[in-house]
This record gives C-alpha cells, sequence and structure tokens, in this order.
C-alpha cells in the first residue's frame, strides 16, 4: 500500500494510519465517560478552524465541524454559534457547551472579535458577548444535542425567567454567568470528555 507520498507505506505507519483514522471516525460529542481522560486529554487544544471576518456572523455551512466534537453546526440551529478572532480566524460550533469549551482550550491567541450563539427561546443568532447563559446541569430534565448545555439568552430578564419555571431548586440568578465568565471550570460542566 502507497502512503500520501507515493512510497511504500511501512507497517508500523500503516497501523498509525488506520488508528488514527479509527480514532477520528469514532469521535463525537457523546464519547467517553468523564472519568475516562488520562493525563493526555488534560493538555488538549484545539486550533480555529475556518476563516472569519469578524464583524457579523458567517453562515453555518454542511462542510464545517465544530472543533470540539466534529459534529455539523449546521444541524443544530437552535443551539450553534460561532466565535471570530481579531486576526480573521474563527470557528463554528454545534452546541453552547462546545463553544465554552473552545474558549478555554483554543491555541489562538488572538483576541476574540465577536461570537454569537442561538438564543434559547428564539433560535436567533444573538451577540454571545452581551448574551446571558443559564448553567443547567441536570443531565435527566434535558432534550439537548448532547448531554447537557447552558442556555443562552439575548435578554437576562429570559433567562431569569427560564430558570423560574425550570423548577429547579438549586439553581438561582447566581447561575447565570455573561461571556467573560466563562472559565475552565464552567467548560468542564459540559465538556471535561473533550478538553
Amino acid at each position: 500500500m502507497n502512503g500520501p507520498n507515493g512510497r511504500p507505506l511501512e507497517r508500523r505507519r500503516l497501523l498509525g494510519f488506520l488508528g488514527t483514522g479509527l480514532l477520528a471516525g469514532s469521535a463525537g460529542c457523546l464519547g467517553g465517560d468523564e472519568g475516562e481522560a488520562d493525563e493526555e486529554d488534560d493538555e488538549r487544544t484545539v486550533d480555529p478552524t475556518l476563516e472569519h471576518p469578524g464583524d457579523e456572523p458567517v453562515a453555518f455551512t454542511d462542510e464545517q465541524n465544530c472543533p470540539i466534537c466534529n459534529m455539523t453546526p449546521a444541524d443544530y440551529p437552535n443551539w450553534h454559534g460561532q466565535v471570530a478572532h481579531e486576526d480573521g480566524t474563527g470557528a463554528a460550533f454545534d452546541t453552547p457547551g462546545c463553544l465554552f469549551a473552545y474558549l478555554v482550550i483554543t491555541t489562538s491567541d488572538s483576541p476574540v472579535a465577536g461570537a454569537w450563539i442561538a438564543d434559547y427561546e428564539t433560535g436567533d443568532l444573538v451577540d454571545a458577548t452581551e448574551a446571558h447563559f443559564a448553567l443547567i446541569t441536570d443531565e435527566t430534565a434535558v432534550d439537548d444535542p448532547m448531554k447537557i448545555n447552558p442556555r443562552s439568552f439575548a435578554d437576562r430578564d429570559d433567562a431569569v425567567a427560564f430558570l423560574e419555571a425550570y423548577d429547579a431548586e438549586d439553581l438561582t440568578e447566581e447561575d447565570i454567568i455573561e461571556f467573560d465568565e466563562i472559565d475552565r471550570e464552567t467548560a468542564e460542566i459540559y465538556r471535561s470528555n473533550r478538553m
């Protein structure tokens, strides 16, 4: 069998290619339990995956994949989001939980120029840097495309009303955060198996 450069593959390299393909093919947001991460996973980073002008959101396409879970953001219009960096790069995400993880583990040292997320009530893309995120943690009470995700709202009053209607005794207004409060601890609530 020949490799990408046209030369014959050694057995070890062939097995390496096959193993890498198997791992990539099995990737998805639901993979792995939280307790399964090894020390290598603790050091995971991701690169921006698309060109992004930064002044407004770009169209979601079937060719884009979430850098955190490899799912297609265009398939989740009520959940997806994106980030643009000042250097013209960015990334698209299928869910707010993946956006949280990206902000923590991205290799980009370019500041965020813009970010957008689907409003939980309307599905419209809103300015994520001005959004309010309700930190839902109950995996059994949600209909997320993945285990759990924060709920994104353009208006803080909508986030408060959601929590009141959600009727979870352990959730209060203190469980609503803004974009600049997203940190590793918060991201790990949603994607610890991807960080």
